[in-house]
């Protein structure tokens, strides 16, 4: 499977220009904890998210200065988004392997990705992204499957079983090239775990 599989490719984006406060506002309305930006060029220019948007701009409580305690040091915190995103540590293709993905995720620690191809941005894939791909009921991955293989023959030929997501395949035909694209058009249906085709059992 790929990225684009399962990527939201309707992605809410700010502009380097947009307000801090209306970035915050944005990620608070929307449940979002991270928002990629691009320029008017629709060109991708980085991420802002909410730590970045935190970042020096809660007051200090005003009760430390009672005691004479100078408040600690603080930098004025960035009115528009270009003044505090921030380039995100890793993106990815439409084309990338969601196994890479994955991978990624875990290696550098983040809930999201951004997906750029060419420069623009294509969307972005979530841990969540990955967690539904993986989570599909069989009865729907085997619908699918049936519907791919379609395309190599009668409805009849292929016997398709799934089992969490791992699928058998029985090819009537035994036809070592289709088996092969069988296979490949099997594996990239979202939520398959293994796949396996075999020719009829004979009697």
């Amino acid at each position: 499977m790929r990225t684009r599989d399962v990527m939201t490719s309707d992605v809410v984006v700010a502009s380097p220009d947009m307000g801090a406060r209306d970035a915050a506002r944005l990620l608070a309305d929307r449940g979002f904890t991270v928002l990629p930006v691009v320029d008017a060029a629709g060109t991708f220019v980085g991420v802002v998210g909410e730590a970045e948007l935190l970042r020096d701009r809660l007051p200090q409580d005003p009760r430390v200065l009672v005691h004479g305690e100078p408040p600690a040091p603080r930098r004025a915190p960035g009115d528009v988004v270009a003044q505090v995103m921030t380039k995100p540590p890793v993106t990815v293709t439409p084309n990338t392997d969601l196994a890479e993905v994955a991978d990624l995720m875990l290696e550098h620690d983040v809930r999201s990705i951004p997906v750029v191809h060419e420069g623009h941005l294509a969307g972005i894939v979530t841990r969540r992204d990955m967690l539904r791909s993986i989570s599909r009921e069989d009865w729907i991955i085997e619908a699918e499957i049936r519907h791919r293989l379609g395309v190599l023959g009668a409805a009849h030929r292929w016997q398709v079983e799934v089992h969490a997501g791992k699928v058998s395949i029985v090819d009537s035909l035994n036809d070592a090239t289709d088996r092969h694209v069988a296979e490949v058009l099997a594996r990239a249906v979202a939520g398959v775990t293994d796949v396996r085709i075999t020719a009829p059992e004979r009697i």
